[in-house]
């Protein structure tokens, strides 16, 4: 009879199956695997392990429903749970139910062995676990896929302090205000309504998710991005992702009612008060989004609205517009590591014409913030203000691809390249990378 302490997982991805049951068999653990807690519940039937994985993200019984079940019959039996996109309000209440922990995916292996070995320590005379020194591999990684994922050289960060920030709401019109705070390790940037609701800044999040991804497949047509969950909305989140993007942010709590502030269109405000508080590097690699394959979206034409994604050894961004007078053709090349997003991306403020901004108002869409927060254009000329750049509006169009960009949850490693992009065709772009992950 083996010796070896056994542990079951149970998620719904083969993939994942296949590389923990191979990582902890290296580890002279005995593995068996379960693709839905129903096939669980029949595997506890024959024996019991020492220690479950077990995902929250099943279909039928989901790992909640099955913990409360767990517990009731095996109440010391360790539990580690693990998901994709939960936020922290999914954390407390697994840990409350009686999980033992809680890991995020990707799943790192090195943490991923931390953990198990900290609710169940290795017999005496089993091989020993991998070396710190030793690099592991981030689940999903390897060279298939369009897209995979992978450890970055650059460490996680967040806030050293809090980051608070007054102003009105660009669609409301009416005051508002946020409050940044630090957040743990692998938390990834998530919002919190003043009721408590937590919606992280996910693609999966976005207000119109379900009809794109449902049986109509309609695009995403948006004016700005909207995350929603439960009935609650946070609004206009673009500039402010698109800063913590660029300055390097990955794990954060952002505390907000409905709409974040607006101050002048761009996204300065958000690079000063997050400089002001400080970034703090995390003991743990951020995890990064490889380009392998090509992906897109639109036709590849000057005449078509199109974006895509390609391989490329770091990041960069590539973007045209061309829009009538007195704009007309502007094209920006962006690269993080020769040039710098706080002073040629984040002042570039948003733009619309007058009558746009007239015809919005009227129908009740958009609140008195437009005014002061717009390049408004009329007749062929800017009105109210003058340009920060002469190509400010090719800027701020990288400054919106930026912020959507990061719904990904993660930084890219490839070069992004556009033409006459749009909020609707960044989170389009941002949906199949998504996809393209998940079927990993």
């Amino acid at each position: 009879m083996s010796s070896s302490r056994t542990v079951f997982v149970v998620d719904d991805q083969e993939s994942i199956l296949t590389t923990v049951a191979s990582v902890l068999g290296d580890e002279s653990y005995r593995v068996e695997t379960f693709t839905s807690a129903e096939a669980l519940a029949i595997g506890l039937r024959k024996s019991v392990p020492d220690l479950i994985l077990l995902d929250i993200w099943l279909p039928g019984v989901d790992g909640l429903e099955a913990l409360v079940s767990l517990r009731q019959k095996h109440p010391r039996l360790p539990v580690i749970l693990m998901s994709g996109h939960a936020g922290v309000d999914i954390a407390v209440k697994a840990m409350k139910i009686g999980a033992s922990d809680f890991l995020e995916k990707p799943l790192n292996l090195d943490h991923l062995l931390d953990k198990i070995a900290t609710h169940l320590p290795p017999i005496e005379g089993a091989k020993p676990a991998r070396s710190k020194e030793e690099s592991a591999p981030t689940l999903g990684t390897g060279s298939f896929g369009a897209v995979t994922l992978s450890a970055s050289k650059l460490p996680q960060r967040t806030l050293k302090g809090n980051a608070v920030l007054n102003g009105v709401g660009l669609l409301s019109g009416r005051p508002t205000g946020i409050i940044i705070t630090p957040a743990p390790l692998d938390s990834g940037i998530v919002f919190r309504t003043l009721d408590g609701v937590v919606i992280p800044a996910h693609i999966t999040a976005l207000e119109n998710f379900e009809a794109m991804t449902g049986g109509n497949h309609r695009p995403f047509t948006a004016n700005s991005t909207t995350l929603a969950k439960g009935g609650r909305h946070i609004r206009t989140v673009e500039h402010l992702l698109a800063a913590l993007h660029m300055m390097g942010v990955t794990n954060a709590l952002i505390k907000v009612e409905e709409e974040i502030p607006n101050v002048d269109g761009s996204a300065a405000d958000y690079c000063r008060i997050i400089a002001a508080a400080g970034i703090e590097d995390q003991k743990r690699p951020r995890i990064d989004i490889v380009v392998n394959k090509k992906i897109g979206v639109g036709a590849e034409s000057l005449s078509e609205k199109h974006v895509y994604v390609e391989p490329y050894d770091g990041f960069e961004v590539e973007l045209r517009v061309d829009y009538p007078a007195p704009i007309g053709e502007q094209k920006f090349h962006f690269n993080p590591t020769k040039q710098s997003f706080v002073e040629e991306i984040a002042p570039a403020r948003s733009f619309n014409t007058f009558e746009n901004i007239d015809m919005a108002q009227q129908k009740g869409m958009a609140g008195s913030g437009y005014l002061n927060s717009h390049i408004i254009i009329h007749d062929g000329k800017v009105i109210n203000t003058k340009l920060n750049y002469p190509d400010e509006f090719v800027r701020h169009k990288m400054l919106d691809l930026l912020g959507d960009l990061f719904l990904l949850g993660h930084n890219l490693r490839g070069r992004v390249v556009g033409n006459m992009t749009s909020h609707g065709l960044n989170q389009s772009l941002a949906l199949k990378i998504h996809q393209e992950l998940s079927q990993r």
